[in-house]
Parts: C-alpha cells; sequence; structure tokens
C-alpha cells in the first residue's frame, strides 16, 4: 500500500524571522523545503499576525514590528511549502532506508506533527526530511514570585501576543514589573494606544550599569542606541518608574483576582492597589525540541539559562540538524534573520546542493549584517540580567505550575540528596505535567545548585523525549502506518 507522506530536503521548524528567513534562502538555493508552524499564519512571536492584525495604526506597534513584512513576501514566492497550525512532537532518525545506503550519509528524519482543525480534533501526518532547522525562537525566562499564578498576572509577552493578535489592550490600574528591553517596549506601545499605566517598576539593579559599563563601547555603535533613548524617553516621560525594586508580591483580593502588589525599594516597603500585573524579566531560548533530539547544550553564565551548541554555521552535535535564531542565543529578531540565511546555506552545502564555495559566498553579505547587528548585545546581557533572588524562589511561591510544586518543596528534595531535575521528577513531578518543564526548567536547576552550592551545569537539565508536547491516542492512531511509525507508538506506551 502506498503511504501518502510529505517528504522534502529541508524542514525548517518555527516561522518566526529565522524561520522565514532560512526556508526562503533555502528555497532559492533549490532545496525542497517545507517550514512548518504552530501558528495559523508565519510571523513567530516577534511579528506575531504581522499580516492580519487588526492594529493598524502602524505608530502603534513601531516600524520594527512592521519589518516582518519584508519576510513575508519573499517566502510566499520562494517555493517554500507551508504548514501552518502544525505542532511537531516526535523527531526520529531514518536508519537503514535505502537511499542511505546509496549516498553512505544519514537517511534524514521522520517528523511526526498535528494539525489543529477548526472543530474537529487534530490529525496526526508524518513528513520525511533530509535536514532539520529548528527555529523554535525563545520564551520569557520565568518570574516565581508570590502570586504569579494568580488571575490577573501574565507575561509581558502573553500581553504583547494580545495586542497584536486582537489589539486587546489592559483597562484600569495596569503595572509592569520586571526588567529588560521587551517590557520597556510594550510601555511604549501601551502608550501609543492610549493606555495609562499605572507604573513601571524597575528590577534591574543600579549596580549593574557598573558591570555593563566595559561593554559601552560596543553598544554606542550599536544600532540600538537611538532607538531605545528615543522609547527611554517617551516612557519616562509618560509613566511612574520605580528603581531598584528587590522584591515583589501580588495579593490576591476577596474575588481571587489580583488586587495588591507589594514591593521593596530603596529599603522600604509599599503596596500599590492594581488591576493588572504584567512581568517580565527578559527571554531565553526554548530549547525544548534540540535537547529531545539529542543536541548538546551548555550554560550560559552571562544569561544564566541553557542554550544549544552550535558552530558558526548554526550546526549542532546531531547530524544534519541546525538551530537558527534566538533559540541557539537570544540576540534579537535582526539577528535570527541573518543566522536563518546562513543555517540555510549549510544545509544546502551539507546536502550537496552546492558546493562549500558557494556556500560561503552566499553568507557572506548575512554575516557582514550579522556582525553589525550584535554590536552592543553584551551591554544588554550584562545590564538586564535577573537578580538572584528573582531566579530563585524561596517559601511556598509556585515553581512547577502543572504540578504546583513549591520553591520550599524543590529545595527541601535538594537538602536530602537529590541531584538533579530528573530525580526530582520522582520527588515531585516537576517538568512532567503538559509544559514539559518550560516554565520550571531553568528555576529548579537553579534551586538545585542554590541549596547544593554547586554550578547549574553541574546540576543539569530534565531529561527530554518525545512526544515533546501534548498528543491524544487519537491523534497518534491517524498516523500513516510506516514501520517508523508503528516503532513510534511503542516507544509512546513505554
Amino acid at each position: 500500500m502506498t503511504v501518502d507522506i510529505t517528504t522534502c530536503d529541508l524542514l525548517v521548524i518555527g516561522a518566526g524571522p529565522a524561520g522565514l528567513a532560512a526556508a526562503t534562502q533555502a528555497a532559492e538555493l533549490g532545496l525542497s523545503t517545507v517550514l512548518i508552524d504552530e501558528q495559523p499564519a508565519p510571523g513567530g512571536q516577534i511579528y506575531r499576525a504581522i499580516g492580519s492584525t487588526p492594529v493598524q495604526n502602524r505608530a502603534i506597534l513601531g516600524q520594527d514590528y512592521w519589518h516582518g513584512l519584508r519576510l513575508l513576501e519573499p517566502f510566499a514566492r520562494s517555493g517554500a511549502r507551508h504548514i501552518p497550525a502544525a505542532t511537531v512532537w516526535s523527531i526520529h532518525a531514518r536508519e537503514g532506508q535505502p537511499d542511505a545506503a546509496e549516498t553512505g550519509e544519514s537517511a534524514g528524519y521522520e517528523v511526526a506533527y498535528s494539525i489543529a482543525h477548526a472543530g474537529r480534533d487534530p490529525q496526526a501526518a508524518l513528513l520525511h526530511c533530509r535536514h532539520l532547522i529548528l527555529a523554535t525562537g525563545a520564551q520569557e525566562r520565568p518570574f516565581p514570585i508570590p502570586g504569579w499564578t494568580l488571575p490577573g498576572v501574565i507575561t509581558a509577552g502573553a500581553a504583547q501576543i494580545l495586542l497584536k493578535t486582537s489589539g486587546v489592550v489592559p483597562e484600569g490600574r495596569t503595572v509592569l514589573a520586571g526588567g529588560g528591553p521587551l517590557l520597556y517596549l510594550l510601555a511604549w506601545q501601551y502608550l501609543n494606544a492610549g493606555v495609562k499605566l499605572a507604573a513601571i517598576l524597575e528590577t534591574t539593579a543600579s549596580g549593574q550599569w557598573r558591570q555593563a559599563l566595559p561593554h559601552a563601547w560596543g553598544f554606542l555603535r550599536s544600532p540600538y542606541l537611538g532607538k531605545g533613548l528615543k522609547l527611554l524617553r517617551a516612557v519616562r516621560k509618560a509613566v511612574p518608574i520605580v528603581s531598584g525594586v528587590t522584591a515583589l508580591e501580588a495579593v490576591a483580593g476577596p474575588g481571587g483576582q489580583v488586587a495588591e502588589l507589594r514591593y521593596e525599594a530603596g529599603g522600604q516597603r509599599r503596596t500599590i492597589a492594581i488591576d493588572q500585573l504584567l512581568l517580565h524579566q527578559g527571554v531565553v531560548p526554548n530549547t525544548n525540541l534540540s535537547r529531545a533530539v539529542g543536541a548538546e547544550h551548555v550554560w550560559n553564565d552571562r544569561q544564566d539559562c541553557w542554550e544549544p551548541q552550535v558552530d558558526e554555521w548554526g550546526a549542532t552535535s546531531v547530524p544534519h540538524v541546525s538551530i537558527a535564531g534566538d533559540g541557539a542565543g537570544i540576540a534579537g529578531a535582526v539577528v535570527a534573520e541573518h543566522r536563518g540565511r546562513i543555517a540555510a546555506a549549510h544545509a544546502a552545502a551539507a546536502l550537496g546542493r552546492i558546493s562549500t564555495a558557494t556556500r560561503d559566498r552566499t553568507a557572506a553579505q548575512p554575516r557582514a549584517e550579522l556582525a553589525r547587528a550584535t554590536r552592543g548585545r553584551e551591554f544588554f546581557e550584562v545590564l538586564y540580567r535577573p537578580l538572584p533572588q528573582f531566579r530563585r524562589p524561596v517559601g511556598d511561591t509556585i515553581v512547577c505550575r502543572c504540578e504546583e510544586a513549591t520553591a520550599e518543596q524543590v529545595r527541601h528534595a535538594a537538602r536530602i540528596g537529590c541531584q538533579g531535575p530528573n530525580q526530582l521528577k520522582a520527588f515531585l513531578r516537576c517538568g512532567m505535567g503538559p509544559c514539559q518543564g518550560r516554565f520550571c526548567g531553568l528555576t529548579v536547576t537553579e534551586l538545585i545548585a542554590d541549596e547544593q552550592q554547586r554550578h547549574p551545569r553541574d546540576v543539569g537539565y530534565y531529561r527530554l523525549r518525545f512526544p515533546t508536547k501534548p498528543v491524544t491516542l487519537g491523534e497518534i492512531a491517524t498516523l500513516p502506518q510506516t514501520q517508523a511509525s508503528r516503532e513510534a507508538v511503542v516507544r509512546f506506551k513505554k
């Protein structure tokens, strides 16, 4: 029986700036290319709903957002295939296939994904590819303060998604708390949309300016300086800002909704009445897929997070698996775009479609743009490094939202001998919920390291296995019946 399975040279997972640029470049280099993404339209997080946003006044979101339109048209005419509203949950090497014996190289990968259909259950499908580029981007760093799970408390990134996709803005007393460029960008966009903000509580320590100064020269020559100063001036002119905040606690009102924010600044404790609290303390690479596929990861001391180990082309320790964009290390949307083109050139050469000389010529311009776009990144990384107390909570603060495990429970497990996140699963089930550790992984690593006075790299991270996203037996039953898919079902049952 013939099984209908999509096949391609290159599969790009994630349709943000890195994924769009990579898929476009690869298709132009002659690779049959598929771009798959969870969202119904391309754009990723930074350019989410770029082709359909109801926010048509371009001054509200700013020109950096509308730059995303420049990626859509080249992608549309590139010939790359786009599979939207699709969630990848399994990737396995296709060993022992006939084409592998003929070429003497890896036969590539079999990828299982599910497509969401309006009014119907998701349906699973398979795709075979020879090379993978993971462009899964970044996610917001966990910000586990007391009360962060209350109704009315969300991340700044989630608030920005509501603005881009639906034109929704908050009403009532809204406070932004934390640090990093996104916090001020959202505040600026809200001001452009006519939203009145009650306050911004800045958690960046004043001493971090001095630590960042050695990197100031790169920042002064970067494209961020002019834009950043203009944005900061506008926000500081319109919004009360409290600097040097060292403690935060969201408190519920009689109905269970967040009603107060308690904070400490300058050695004094204060309370402010609020209706919404938006939290943000930077972003970190989204590593769930890269870990599940077996790529090596390292701990970044300056950014206090894990990131995949990649070479100058984005290649990982796994054959024919590359990573592009913020998923390989945080550097922003423009950098992600250039990294995507470089990774695509590498993929075309690795698959024998172009020579290494052509690869190098193709990547020359993106590399030059990459060098310019990365100027000043060190300054930001040092300046906005989150304070330890906002990364390593104590007491009854929830750490694992899925299993409702607290900071003290994790710390207690570490004190009685739990050596790492994988063993902690047996103690508290942390990392075993629907999010697969996305919201608790970094915090758990740091808490165990803190209690045992070890470095986070020695503590390690969750061991991730497929499926990396929740999948039903009904979805699995819709898979085409190949030998590999039958083996996948056996692995799932185990």
